[in-house]
């Protein structure tokens, strides 16, 4: 089971926008990074094209290692350690440590 999910609101713990929150784009799981919109902006230098004639340096996003970021609780709007819990029915599901709520 991942840890980090796609459409997951997350907070910053470690780098450059530490405690910015965002939400996840994309996940890759391979390298355990995450890219999340509008954090950790790089600049990158654009060839001119017939799309984007212009060229010159844009920002984008890069992904982040998971390690530098915490999923945050609906309930308690924090961020959150969670543990994954088998229900009844066999499937599994995030659960925050502390309040215990489905993530």
């Amino acid at each position: 089971m991942l840890r980090i999910k796609k459409d997951d609101q997350i907070k910053v713990i470690a780098g450059k926008d530490k405690g910015k929150t965002g939400k996840v784009m994309m996940v890759f799981p391979r390298e355990q990074r995450a890219l999340v919109e509008r954090i950790n902006l790089v600049k990158k230098a654009q060839r001119r094209t017939q799309q984007n004639p212009q060229g010159g340096i844009v920002e984008i996003e890069a992904p982040i290692h998971i390690s530098n970021i915490m999923l945050i609780d609906k309930k308690s709007n924090q961020p959150t350690r969670f543990k994954a819990s088998l229900l009844k029915d066999g499937t599994k599901q995030r659960v925050a440590v502390k309040t215990g709520e489905g993530v």
